[in-house]
């Protein structure tokens, strides 16, 4: 197998304070992140906020800031502008979050126009304010027409329960790392296995947060997937520990093993970790602003991983058998 540094007998368990002592602090960042998502005070997508998307060219080219700064004009300054490609065209992807427009003002200003008397119920939400998006461009542009290609909207209801779901997720997928772990190792093991697992989305969360970065689906799922990552890291320590324990029975030499066992497959840790933060790099860069998010959670993700199992996971074995031995199969 390709090594990236050759043999080492680095004592990582002896450092073990310092790392505890940088990543409860981490820790308590990541909490505090979540309580404000918890409490409704994160920068929510239109996922899980609710609001309305319109999708659409300009006949002539058109400059993302030109764009934005137009709808400053008219009290928008907030909506989010994303270039995508619909084809081969590059169209322009606006999103408004939920009470960015009144619905309702702008409903009755479609009825007046219309001559009719709808209700405001009857109409088409997401009509309405792609016509009120649409009125804006025809007036800051009036030489350059933008074409609605689609429109929709998110209500904020369905935003509630996808963030429920969401987070439900997340508690299935760490209950379920526990259980594998507690069948194919050890309860403790899986113990650890668990609050690594926690403990990295939670700081790449609250990373995350401090960037101001938004709270989307494609979010959510780049933190399931950096807890597959984890885990997956995770075991390749703890399966190399549990073979060098067979060696190693005698009293005493427990450290000594764990140590052992992470500098054994430290190398392959790092090949691993470097090949797979390479890839989501080059999506990062070059797959659009869509995806940008996503990719930047899964490198944050791929670097605390990393960190995790050498520094974290392995060390807290070590605590919990200082503190109550036990005869390892």
């Amino acid at each position: 197998m390709f090594r990236i540094i050759g043999k080492t007998s680095i004592d990582f368990i002896s450092k073990r304070k310092y790392s505890f002592t940088v990543s409860g602090i981490l820790l308590l960042i990541g909490i505090a992140a979540f309580i404000m998502i918890v409490l409704g005070r994160a920068n929510f997508s239109i996922d899980f906020s609710g609001g309305a998307e319109i999708t659409g060219v300009f006949e002539e080219p058109m400059t993302t800031e030109e764009l934005r700064s137009a709808l400053a004009t008219e009290g928008l300054a907030k909506a989010r502008i994303q270039t995508v490609h619909v084809g081969d065209t590059l169209a322009f992807l606006i999103k408004l979050k939920s009470g960015m427009i009144d619905v309702s003002e702008v409903a009755a200003e479609a009825q007046t126009e219309r001559g009719d008397s709808l209700m405001v119920a009857e109409l088409n939400t997401s009509e309405i304010i792609a016509d009120k998006i649409m009125s804006i461009l025809a007036t800051e542009f009036p030489d350059n027409p933008f074409h609605r290609i689609s429109s929709s909207i998110t209500d904020p209801s369905i935003g509630r329960a996808l963030k429920s779901s969401a987070g439900w997720m997340v508690l299935a997928t760490i209950l379920g790392i526990l259980i594998y772990i507690w069948i194919r190792f050890d309860f403790r093991f899986g113990v650890a296995a668990t609050f690594t697992t926690f403990h990295d989305v939670l700081l790449v969360l609250g990373i995350l947060f401090l960037m101001g970065r938004e709270v989307s689906i494609l979010m959510v799922t780049a933190l399931l997937t950096l807890a597959g990552y984890s885990l997956t890291d995770t075991v390749v320590v703890f399966d190399r520990i549990r073979e060098n324990l067979k060696t190693f029975r005698r009293k005493g030499d427990f450290v000594s093993t764990v140590n052992l066992s992470i500098n054994e497959v430290l190398s392959r840790t790092l090949v691993t970790s470097i090949t797979t933060f390479s890839v989501v790099a080059i999506l990062f860069i070059f797959g659009g602003e869509i995806l940008r998010d996503f990719s930047l959670t899964l490198m944050l993700g791929i670097i605390v991983g990393t960190y995790s199992s050498v520094f974290m996971a392995s060390p807290l074995i070590v605590v919990w058998e200082n503190r109550s031995p036990k005869r390892f199969k």
